[in-house]
């Protein structure tokens, strides 16, 4: 593997990258409550640690140097390309942006924001008309929205991983959860049979064929 130059202390990138995906989460979730509030700073805070060790400085190669430079010798641990740990510790070799692990992490990463948007143009729709969101991604799990946010993290720990974002990708995963569940009580107190009919049928998370 090549060694390419330091690519860190990058802080403007740090900021507009964050930028990027955090006004972008906000435009399709639109957090009211004090709970959705919270987990909407989760994922910001997630973005913002992710792009801090990705441009900004590299808190985990730093802190696992001494180990790293034992497996990836002769490797400057300080460049841009050795940041993508997955794919020097255990991926083919070569260039790591055209790793496996790289190009399924872009997939799911497409992939989550491809469902967000489309969730959120059925739920829009859905809150104006004052009715269920059941069709789109709707159709096939209760919480698209959700889903989504879970893809595109776990598609960015494929790519970089890192301590805070490893710490915190359980604990994300755990309030969406906890926030779909309060949705899904006052779902039912407003929709009634309606909603009970819906969720029976229809996984939260994970799509799965239906019996017939």
């Amino acid at each position: 593997m090549s060694d390419s130059a330091p690519a860190y202390g990058l802080w403007p990138l740090v900021v507009v990258n964050a930028l990027i995906f955090i006004v972008f989460a906000f435009s399709f979730t639109k957090p009211k409550t004090q709970r959705d509030w919270r987990t909407f700073g989760a994922f910001s805070a997630f973005i913002v640690a992710l792009f801090a060790e990705m441009y900004g400085f590299p808190l985990t190669v730093y802190f696992f140097s001494g180990w790293l430079a034992t497996r990836l010798p002769g490797v400057d641990l300080f460049s841009h390309d050795a940041g993508h740990l997955l794919e020097n510790l255990i991926g083919p070799g070569g260039d790591p942006h055209l790793g496996p692990f790289h190009l399924v992490s872009n997939v799911l990463i497409f992939a989550g924001l491809i469902l967000l948007s489309r969730a959120w143009q059925v739920l829009y729709q859905a809150q104006r008309e004052h009715s269920l969101a059941i069709s789109g991604p709707y159709a096939r799990i209760r919480h698209p929205q959700y889903a989504a946010f879970v893809l595109i993290m776990f598609g960015f720990l494929l790519q970089w991983p890192t301590l805070p974002t490893l710490l915190m990708f359980p604990v994300l995963v755990w309030m969406y959860s906890r926030l779909a569940r309060t949705e899904e009580r006052a779902a039912e107190k407003e929709f009634g049979e309606a909603w009970r009919v819906y969720a029976s049928r229809t996984p939260g998370f994970v799509p799965f064929r239906q019996k017939q």
